[in-house]
């Protein structure tokens, strides 16, 4: 009898541990978790907004906690705002993440930024430079004298683009902005040409070219090598024939990878559950948007220099090391 009685209660404890088990994020009761947390992104019009609303919409039913998404110019000021603390989380690309650890660029005033950690991969940014179909502009050259419009001042393409004209020996007018509002301009013939530099398809280009309004200026293979002679940290990048419907062969051009990063503060626990419900609903960040592709653990060798969080060295650890267990 007592026999039995004690195989019940046994029974009993397992079936309420299996009721916990499967109840939701338990994670979102540890102590030293925030209530909430917020992602810095980009202004709307652009992949990392997309990205990041769908970034921010998994994470608050996977880790049971509130998680905002905070429109910002771009890159340079998401490390700015980790770094003051104002925001968690961020994306940017790795050549902003290389000026702010360094104290090289312009926006950092000699001020070394290194509150953040890297987390995951996100994808490669091309750089993309867009005209209306009746314009004279065929070349990078013919740009000269022209207005081109570059995002926000704090953006990847209007904290490049200076150099990139520079590099190249062109004197053009630089219009900052955001992509809704210079997609409005384009087609306005305020300004002559668009520069984007975001995963592809990217969002304000992809309307534009849904309307047939626009055609696709490539690079030379010698502006190509010229850019990346000059700025390291730029990549050989394509853009895919088909990644826009106007656009019939692969565009080469050159990019830069993104990742997305946090503050070094928040707890293990949390950046590991971060990064594994990432790559375990990486199907709905491409519904999102396709560049989510190459959001892979594999694609983390991409980072050469940011040191990882410790949550996210603990998953890539057991990651690689169930690889390793597997492919045995």
């Amino acid at each position: 009898m007592k026999s039995r009685q004690t195989g019940i209660v046994m029974r009993t404890l397992y079936l309420c541990a299996l009721v916990l088990s499967l109840s939701g994020p338990a994670r979102a009761a540890e102590p030293d978790w925030p209530a909430s947390i917020s992602l810095a992104t980009a202004a709307p019009g652009g992949t990392y907004h997309a990205y990041g609303a769908e970034l921010a919409k998994i994470l608050r039913r996977e880790l049971g906690i509130s998680v905002a998404e905070q429109l910002s110019e771009g890159p340079a000021e998401n490390i700015q705002l980790i770094q003051s603390g104002a925001v968690q989380l961020g994306f940017v690309t790795m050549g902003a993440a290389l000026q702010g650890w360094n104290g090289s660029g312009a926006w950092t005033k000699g001020r070394q930024l290194r509150a953040i950690r890297a987390l995951f991969p996100m994808y490669d940014t091309p750089f993309t430079f867009a005209v209306l179909k009746d314009s004279g502009i065929r070349t990078l050259a013919d740009m000269a004298g022209k207005r081109i419009g570059v995002g926000p001042r704090g953006g990847t393409a209007g904290d490049y683009l200076p150099k990139f004209l520079t590099v190249l020996n062109i004197d053009a007018q630089l219009v900052f902005a955001s992509y809704e509002d210079l997609s409005a301009q384009l087609q306005a013939g305020k300004i002559d040409l668009l520069a984007a530099a975001a995963g592809a398809p990217f969002p304000a280009l992809a309307a534009l070219d849904a309307k047939k309004l626009v055609r696709f200026i490539g690079l030379g293979r010698n502006e190509i090598l010229a850019l990346r002679l000059a700025m390291p940290e730029l990549t050989a990048a394509t853009v895919p024939a088909g990644a826009y419907p106007s656009l019939l062969r692969d565009y080469a051009t050159v990019g830069l990878f993104n990742f997305a990063v946090a503050s070094a503060d928040l707890p293990d626990s949390l950046v590991f559950d971060i990064v594994a419900a990432v790559f375990a609903h990486r199907d709905e960040l491409i519904r999102a948007h396709p560049a989510a592709a190459e959001t892979i653990p594999a694609n983390f060798s991409r980072n050469t220099f940011l040191p990882y969080h410790r949550g996210a060295n603990r998953y890539y650890s057991n990651s690689m090391a169930r690889d390793i267990v597997q492919g045995d």
